[in-house]
């Protein structure tokens, strides 16, 4: 039986979670911002027609913000991953093969549908995300997972498409090469764009009627196995299970200098205590810790950038023993004549907490602190993040990601739920 993938994408999808829980947006032009209200990240259709270009800062569109009344709001990442996760419950239902590729993104195993029922199915698949979580999806099918990146920008960008385009067994599978750019094709950075626009393989299409040997000679195999997936050849299979994790980073900007040690070190503690919950929810356990800190590159201060690792005896993932290196890294690194604008932990040389040796001296006392962990996570799991946490995370918390314009996390906090009168 051939391969046929597939694949999910939700539809501007932090700006379509906004919506979702605020029907006042809808229609209206809508940006989402990055950490500190930094950044354009997410727009709504409405907002790209009035050129809100991604990535742009807040500050060179206020005029334009003004006068055209755009709705400005903070990154909401509690209320996004949630909504994610509830996606991709629905994509269950549809296939027992799913392979999440990102927050708004997933492939799934469609092999076991005929081919004349692929649309339907899509459209079937469509409707049940919408029905179910409220946001919209386009669906793209195909015999390679790059062909169906393809089939799902054609989906969303062509009304006639109704979201959904199978170009399984299509007549219409040159044109739809033939349109997209070959800077557009998944796996295409712009070194390679650039060569192959100079020896005019300008489209997918171009592309994959490009002779292997001369992709092979520039791109090595990589190149040969993207023109036989255009091609329609299925060589990149579903990822069900996500590669084993080197690292776990947890980092910020700051909105403003952080100059005083007692900030710095509540900073790092947060951050350690977040890469600590995302330790134990993984099963692994760290065996060195890196802390860094940097000061603003554009600032007109001492420019200052340092980190440093220690290895940890005993590989672990309980709070207090990370937060033990982390703190006294953060002393060291620390520095009276800088104004910090960035810090972060980094957790490395992972291993799985099932395969961890006991400990010669204090396997008693560890085996306690794996039980306080696990009664805090409850805790926090049941009555929300940070009900329970370490006094050195601090209480003012001057330093936290600016947020002025965040919406209720509606779906994960009891206190912030959605309220119908």
């Amino acid at each position: 039986m051939p391969p046929i993938f597939a694949h999910i994408d939700c539809n501007n999808f932090y700006v379509s979670c906004e919506q979702t829980f605020d029907a006042r947006l809808v229609g209206r032009p809508v940006i989402v911002l990055s950490n500190n209200d930094g950044c354009v990240i997410a727009r709504s259709e409405a907002a790209k027609l009035l050129d809100v270009r991604m990535g742009v800062p807040l500050f060179q569109i206020e005029d334009l913000v003004q006068r055209h009344a755009i709705v400005v709001r903070s990154s909401n990442y509690a209320l996004y991953g949630d909504m994610s996760q509830r996606v991709m419950q629905c994509l269950d239902d549809f296939s027992p093969h799913v392979e999440v590729y990102s927050i708004d993104e997933a492939f799934i195993d469609l092999s076991h549908v005929p081919p004349n029922r692929l649309t339907d199915v899509g459209q079937l698949l469509r409707a049940r995300v919408r029905k179910w979580t409220g946001l919209p999806v386009s669906v793209g099918v195909a015999a390679s997972k790059t062909l169906a990146k393809i089939a799902n920008r054609h989906a969303k960008q062509s009304p006639k498409t109704n979201g959904v385009l199978s170009l399984v067994d299509s007549p219409h599978i040159d044109l739809a090469l033939e349109r997209i750019a070959v800077a557009d094709v998944w796996g295409i950075g712009p070194a390679y764009a650039h060569w192959l626009r100079r020896r005019d393989i300008t489209t997918a299409r171009a592309l994959r009627d490009t002779d292997e040997r001369e992709i092979r000679r520039r791109m090595g195999v990589v190149g040969v196995r993207l023109v036989r997936e255009l091609q329609g050849t299925s060589c990149l299979a579903l990822e069900e299970c996500p590669p084993p994790r080197h690292s776990v980073t947890v980092s910020r900007s700051f909105p403003g200098p952080v100059v005083l040690l007692s900030e710095l070190r509540e900073a790092v503690a947060l951050f350690t205590t977040r890469a600590a919950e995302k330790l134990r929810r993984r099963n692994l356990a760290a065996g060195a810790l890196t802390v860094f800190v940097a000061t603003d590159r554009f600032g007109r201060g001492p420019q200052y950038r340092a980190s440093t690792t220690v290895e940890i005896a005993h590989p672990s993932d309980a709070t207090p023993e990370l937060l033990r290196v982390a703190l006294h890294s953060t002393e060291e690194l620390y520095r009276v004549d800088c104004e910090f604008k960035k810090a972060g932990v980094v957790c490395t040389a992972l291993a799985p907490t099932d395969t961890l040796p006991v400990r010669l001296w204090n396997q008693e006392k560890w085996d306690r602190l794996r039980g306080v962990m696990e009664a805090v996570d409850g805790v926090n799991a049941r009555f929300g993040p940070d009900t329970v946490r370490s006094a050195a995370v601090g209480y003012q918390q001057t330093w936290r990601t600016r947020v002025a314009h965040r919406s209720p996390r509606y779906t994960t906090h009891w206190d912030e739920l959605l309220c119908v009168d």
